[in-house]
């Protein structure tokens, strides 16, 4: 039988052997035994386990990864697979999402969606959008937007530009757009009035979302030879997941 020290996992995920323990003890890892000294006796069998949640954290998240494992260690198998495809169907619901984001932001950068107009008040742009006035807020505070100021209440007043603005932020806010991505998108539009930085965001999501399917699906194929007992390959570390994990 092969036999691994904490360190000798450690070592092959680029983690501390705590963490090696806390993935033990979590039931990430399966049972460990002990010497009679109390010594945990790791195996192939952990390396492996190891290895399988770090590939499946790398498609699926950190937390997904270790109710997956956690299910399999608890001799749940159904719920373990329940899980995976849910990730599966979340994934396809953001694709989805994404490309009826696309459509929607291009007739926005258009000027083909319905805009009010006059100025708003911020409560009324938000009932607009189906957001809160706290997001608005926000995206003022990041720069994104600038609403007007009405002359002796300081009330911000939104103009028809700053509402379109407002409806793109929210529709890439959606499409999970981080804010500093959504500058360039705007700063394009208002500048010169052309989409190409809203295409060029909506490309790179598409390319974001490939990577996780590809991601998740060599997830799934360790995890198949792990319920099978099978050693699918040599103990690297997956591409995805570094050194620094939940």
């Amino acid at each position: 039988m092969c036999r691994l020290r904490p360190i000798d996992l450690a070592r092959i995920a680029g983690l501390s052997t705590q963490q090696i323990r806390n993935y033990a003890d979590s039931g990430i890892l399966p049972p460990t035994p002990r010497t009679p000294a109390g010594y945990r006796r790791f195996g192939v069998r952990h390396r492996e386990a190891l290895l399988t949640y770090r590939a499946l954290a790398a498609g699926h998240g950190w937390d997904a990864a270790r109710a997956i494992m956690q299910a399999v260690h608890a001799g749940d198998v159904p719920r373990a697979l329940a899980l995976v495809d849910a990730g599966h169907a979340g994934l396809h619901d953001q694709r989805e999402a994404l490309e009826s984001t696309g459509r929607a932001l291009e007739q926005v950068s258009e000027g083909r969606a319905a805009v009010p107009r006059g100025d708003l008040r911020i409560g009324e742009v938000a009932r607009h959008l189906g957001v809160r006035a706290s997001a608005l807020r926000v995206w003022e505070a990041e720069g994104l937007l600038a609403p007007r100021r009405e002359p002796g209440t300081g009330y911000r007043l939104y103009g028809p530009s700053d509402v379109r603005d407002a409806r793109m932020i929210f529709m890439l806010r959606q499409a999970r757009h981080p804010l500093p991505q959504i500058r360039p998108v705007l700063d394009g539009l208002r500048r010169t009035g052309s989409s190409d930085a809203l295409r060029a965001a909506i490309a790179r999501r598409r390319q974001e979302l490939t990577a996780r399917t590809a991601a998740m699906l060599a997830g799934a194929a360790r995890l198949h030879a792990y319920l099978d007992g099978d050693d699918p390959a040599p103990a690297t570390e997956p591409e995805g997941a570094g050194g620094n994990s939940s």
